[in-house]
Order: structure tokens, then sequence, then C-alpha cells
């Protein structure tokens, strides 16, 4: 698996939208993520009890975030999804934020995408993100943080171009790193 998400480009421009791995289905009470050294996907952190992930949380293969991982996507549909499903997901709004951990503050923006059905054209499609949304993915990810010690301050919110500036972004700092390894 790992050689296929190596491979798998972060557009589909065909399509116009992003693929994502997903990492951590939604209602899950543990996080999951990828291991590019083991090709597994590991349990990473337990949740609290009464405590799941409200959505599909994934990354975006080739691509590097500020935190230093692929750049994080939560996804926004019904189902929960398996570790490892990969979607076509349209950017919709990014959340800007900030964590805190061990007395070292990195940027760690989240894309806010909605999973695209197959069989309906991308054109058809009309993405809202509400207020109260944002509101409740940024409290869920400021409780999950500070239980593990850290701090997470939603410093703002972008739209879908903003988020598109974000994957381009990180899929330019993902290059730099490979260019500088070679």
């Amino acid at each position: 698996m790992n050689k296929l998400i190596r491979r798998l480009k972060p557009i589909d421009s065909e399509r116009k939208c992003i693929n994502v791995v997903v990492e951590t289905p939604k209602g899950s009470v543990v996080k999951y993520a990828f291991d590019f050294e083991s090709s597994f996907f590991l349990l990473s952190k337990a949740l609290p009890d009464g405590m799941t992930f409200p959505f599909n949380f994934g990354f975006v293969p080739q691509t590097l975030a500020e935190d230093g991982d692929p750049l994080d996507v939560l996804i926004l549909n019904e189902e929960p999804l398996i570790s490892g499903c990969l979607l076509k997901v349209q950017p919709i709004a990014v959340i800007k934020a900030t964590q805190t951990g061990k007395g070292k503050t990195v940027r760690n923006d989240r894309i806010v995408g909605q999973a695209l059905p197959k069989e309906v054209p991308l054109e058809f499609h009309v993405f809202k993100l509400e207020q109260k949304s944002i509101s409740e993915i940024g409290l869920f990810f400021e409780t999950y943080n500070k239980l593990y010690g850290k701090k997470f301050k939603v410093l703002g919110i972008g739209g879908p171009r903003k988020a598109w500036e974000i994957v381009r972004r990180a899929i330019k700092l993902h290059g730099r790193q490979n260019k500088n390894k070679k």
C-alpha cells in the first residue's frame, strides 16, 4: 500500500478535486495514523470515554504541512469509512490553526472537504459549511489536543480558494523536501 500511496497524485485534475486517504473513520474512539515505514495503519491514540471522531479524517498524499506531516483533511459525509479508503474530496474550507506541544508552536491547518460521489458530476454539487459546524470542529480539536497536553488554537477560517492555496503550498513543500533528500 505504501508504494501505491507514494505514487498517488495529490490532485485529481480530471475531477478538479484532491485525493484523500482516510486514516480515522467517523465515529471511531481511536485515532489511526498511516506509517510510511511499515505501510500499516497504526493505533495512534485512544480517545476518552464518550468522545469520538465526528468526521472521517485523512491526509493528502505527496503533501507536507508545516507540522511535518502530510496535509490533514476532515471529510464531511454521512457514513464512516474504513482506514485506507481513497476518496475524491472537494476542499470547501480551511481551519487555520496553531498547535502547541512541548513548548513548540507550529501551524497545523485543517482542510475541510466534501466527499464526492463517483456518479455525480462536480458541477451539480453545492458546498456550504455553516459557522456552527466550524465552531464544533474547532472545539473538537481544542478538547482533543488538551487531553494530550497540547494546545490547539483556531486562528481563523478560509473558504475554498484559501483551502486550495494551502493544498498547493503543501505539494510544493513536499516536492522541495524530496528534492533535498536526493
